[in-house]
């Protein structure tokens, strides 16, 4: 039987080519299971590897190259790389858990459509082991036709049988877990859907009963018709129809010498190929963006492949070596004397190999890989598809071609629980050859669940999730830091990660500086949140009043606070006489009186019968009627908007403030200095009390302070910050930060320790390029500076708003777009100095793209 195989196998026609379909049985978590076999099948995990290091990259390929060579020795293995569409109507049923404040439902369904309308794909990696036979379970062919004519057919897998199986595979699956695939069971509906979706039919998914798919639901699953053309597969639906046109490439020839990064990752590039679909001019806009033409192939992979056993491999090399030698010794006996560069070159790697394989954890694979181009569209599509991923590969010195009058035979063997049909189409390399292609390589960054901010582009796609909350939850650090130059997005994204905190229920408080922030209050209250704008001026007289902050921890806390904060605003001359004293009292006055108030207290100073204590009450009196220090020190004005901790969006606008440099005398302050520090003592004893407050420990709380280099350069500017990044997980109160300046940032050591997540955008000084590369956790070096220089602008060199490298708490690195979903929000969260709001061309309400998202 063995040698009438081999002879068909080298016609064309052998045994592998001509068996049967593979026979499904039952399907169960991490479990495949065939008539004649059960395999194991797992998940992989993307690892982010487009900014990782070298020695990183070094170290993860070596690991990756052990677990070949040790743990999938000597067993038949499955690769299967594949891609879904992303079904963003998801999104809405996940906000339903996430939100709870505001019209959050409309503020989801403005992502939705977001979604549906740049529908990225999303990328599955699954890996099948073959772990046993069923002896004695597989049946001749015409007695199991016979039984299934008569519906007498076994539908199952007995109990123990399955038990057994499980346990194999979950012992398998344990030692796979600490790769760097991080391998988890596959859940029995992703194997189903893994199979059903060849079939191209919008049929629901079988439900498991106890665990397990068998019977007429596994049936279900492929009751689909392929007809096989010569070089094309056509999917029928349920009407006849062809509902999919599916075309199978062999890999025939790779380079002698492939380089990593390079094309030696001709796993990791199938999600880079793309195309341009011909597409009638007629049906185009004339303002069409050529960029929108360029589609994903996206072409899933199929590899098989058998890890050989370190004996097997080293006696296959010798066997090649001894050869090699015999020809170079043959030739040596005759005139040429030339035995050939390539047969010495063989006779020398194959020595190297042998003596690797003694010392390392290096062996032989043979694998057949395969790759499957499919469009909805119809067949002319389908070969535009397949000329863009040969070509592509004939740039990486990799020939690839459509598998002539075998796209059946292929096809079967590239599905789930089939064997090897085509085995002359194969190649033996090196695991470093086969662990090298990278293919769970790619870019991951951002959280796995939580509000959708944007989308990556690195080298895989995929969403960018960030929730500037979710510190606690997960007890770690609550500090985000958005680093770049002016005119780059650093502000927008932090405003749309304060609404996302504000949905979710969390009091956002955001002491803004440069007075551009306005427009997330516009769009709070558009969207149903509880938001505020509160400036400097009269009209908010008393709004920053410490007794008002302060009156959930008492008037103790304010009987110390008010007078330090009036000390700072009063005149130095009366300082030196002895003012804080006569401040002091009249503060102890005030208290007793009830409904205590800072300006009751310069009213009670004014009425005093002492010269000095008169005299500072009339100083501070006349400084309460500027726009820096009614606020604090000022009479409240009818209907001044409180400042209350609750859930919404509180904006305090204070552009003009001069704070003093941290090494200023103080003596030396002028009196602009002297009310900004005031003024900005009232905002940081509230941002420290109430975070700190018990009863509003189960509140979400974040404080947002852009242009963060004004508080950094003071010496009770740092220290809040400081504060608050330290203790801000233990009070569910998360920081965030924006400054154009990192190495000032570097220096606060209690800032830096607690950063979770690091938003990095462009930055032009190498100095600054350093420090931010340190703190994304990137090498710092010329390669690092120019990606730091090169972020946020497009091929033409205009710029790009919003793009920018993002580096998570599990200090992952990658770069990713900040994405607004529609132009109402562009125009609402604008930061740009204009005087007439951005509105989107007429009849014109899809999102905007990437180059469209503003400073």
């Amino acid at each position: 039987m063995k040698a009438l195989q081999r002879i068909g196998t080298f016609l064309g026609v052998g045994g592998d080519r001509s068996a049967e379909p593979a026979q499904y049985v039952a399907l169960a978590d991490g479990l495949i299971i065939t008539e004649d076999h059960a395999e194991a099948w797992f998940t992989l995990s993307s690892s982010n590897t487009d900014l990782m290091s070298e020695s990183a990259r070094d170290t993860e390929l070596d690991q990756a190259s052990s677990a070949l060579a040790k743990t999938l020795a000597g067993s038949d293995c499955h690769l299967k790389v594949l891609w879904s569409p992303l079904h963003a109507a998801d999104y809405m049923d996940e906000a339903a858990t996430l939100f709870t404040s505001g019209d959050w439902s409309g503020w989801a369904s403005l992502r939705v459509d977001r979604l549906d309308q740049i529908a990225l794909p999303t990328r599955h990696l699954l890996l099948g082991v073959r772990i046993t036979d069923r002896s004695g379970q597989g049946q001749p062919l015409s007695r199991r036709r016979i039984q299934q004519g008569l519906g007498v057919a076994p539908t199952g897998v007995p109990t123990r049988e399955l038990a057994r199986l499980d346990a194999i595979m979950r012992r398998l699956g344990r030692r796979l877990e600490s790769t760097p695939w991080r391998a988890q069971p596959a859940a029995v509906e992703m194997l189903a859907w893994m199979i059903a979706r060849e079939q191209h039919r919008a049929t629901p998914l079988p439900s498991p009963t106890r665990g397990a798919i068998a019977g007429a639901k596994l049936a279900a699953l492929t009751r689909g018709r392929i007809l096989p053309y010569p070089d094309h597969l056509r999917v029928l639906g349920r009407d006849g129809e062809p509902a999919a046109w599916v075309s199978i490439l062999t890999m025939t020839g790779f380079p002698e010498r492939m380089e990593s990064p390079g094309n030696g990752e001709w796993l990791r590039v199938l999600s880079e190929i793309t195309y341009v679909p011909d597409v009638d001019d007629d049906a185009l806009d004339d303002d069409v963006d050529p960029a929108s033409l360029i589609l994903p192939v996206s072409p899933e992979a199929s590899v098989r492949f058998k890890v050989l056993p370190k004996r097997d491999a080293m006696k296959k090399a010798d066997e090649a070596r001894r050869i090699a030698k015999e020809q170079r010794r043959s030739a040596s006996q005759y005139s040429a004397e030339d035995p050939g560069r390539a047969v010495e070159e063989t006779e020398g790697a194959m020595a190297d190999l042998i003596r690797d394989m003694g010392r390392e954890d290096v062996t032989l694979v043979e694998d057949h890989p395969r790759l499957i181009v499919t469009s909805t569209t119809g067949l002319d599509d389908l070969r535009a598809r397949v000329d863009a991923v040969v070509t592509h590969y004939g740039g990486l010195g990799i020939e690839v071609g459509v598998g002539e009058e075998e796209q059946r035979e292929l096809w079967l063997e590239a599905q789930p629980g089939d064997q090897i049909r085509v085995p002359d189409v194969g190649h033996t390399r090196d695991v470093t050859g086969l662990a090298g292609s990278w293919w769970w390589g790619g870019a991951k960054v951002g959280d796995d669940v939580g509000p959708i901010v944007g989308y990556l582009t690195g080298s895989t796609p995929g969403l960018f999730r960030y929730d500037a909350t979710i510190g606690s939850e997960k007890g770690d650090a609550t500090t985000t830091a958005f680093i770049g130059r002016s005119g780059r997005g650093k502000t927008t994204a932090m405003m749309l990660a304060m609404l996302d905190a504000a949905f979710r229920g969390a009091f956002v408080l955001a002491l803004d500086f440069k007075g551009d922030l306005g427009g997330v209050v516009n769009a709070g209250r558009r969207y149903g949140l509880n938001s505020h704008l509160i400036e400097t001026g009269p009209r908010f007289a008393g709004v920053a009043d410490l007794f008002t902050l302060l009156d959930k921890e008492g008037s103790e806390r304010a009987q110390i606070e008010v007078p330090a904060q009036l000390g700072i605003a009063m005149p130095p001359h009366l300082r030196a006489r002895g003012a804080e004293t006569p401040v002091q009292h009249a503060v102890n006055a005030v208290i007793a009186e009830g409904s205590p108030a800072t300006w009751k207290v310069v009213d009670y100073l004014r009425r005093s019968d002492d010269d000095l204590a008169r005299e500072t009450g009339e100083a501070l009196f006349e400084l309460s009627q500027t726009a820096i220090g009614a606020p604090f020190m000022g009479r409240p004005a009818e209907g001044a908007p409180p400042l209350t901790p609750e859930p919404g969006i509180w904006v305090v606008q204070i552009p003009g403030l001069s704070l003093p440099g941290a090494s200023d005398d103080r003596e030396d302050w002028n009196v602009l200095q002297r009310m900004s520090v005031a003024l900005m003592h009232s905002m940081l004893a509230y941002g420290i009390t109430t975070a700190g407050r018990k009863d509003l420990r189960g509140l979400r709380k974040a404080v947002c302070v852009p242009e963060v280099h004004v508080l950094t350069s003071t010496k009770e500017g740092a220290s809040f910050l400081e504060y608050i990044a330290r203790v801000g997980r233990a009070l569910s109160t998360a920081l965030l930060l924006d400054t154009q300046d990192p190495e000032s940032l570097a220096q606060l050591i209690g800032v830096v320790e607690q950063l979770s997540t690091v938003v990095g955008f462009q930055l032009t000084n190498a100095r600054q390029q350093d420090a931010l590369a340190e703190m994304l956790g990137l090498p710092t070096g010329k390669h690092t500076r120019t990606l730091i220089q090169s972020i946020g602008l497009n091929p033409d060199g205009e710029i790009r708003h919003g793009h920018c490298i993002v580096r998570d708490r599990r200090f992952n690195s990658a770069t990713a777009q900040w994405d607004i979903p529609t132009y109402e929000l562009l125009s609402l969260l604008d930061t740009t100095p204009r005087a007439d709001p951005v509105d989107a061309p007429p009849g014109d309400d899809h999102a905007p793209t990437a180059q469209e998202v503003p400073a």
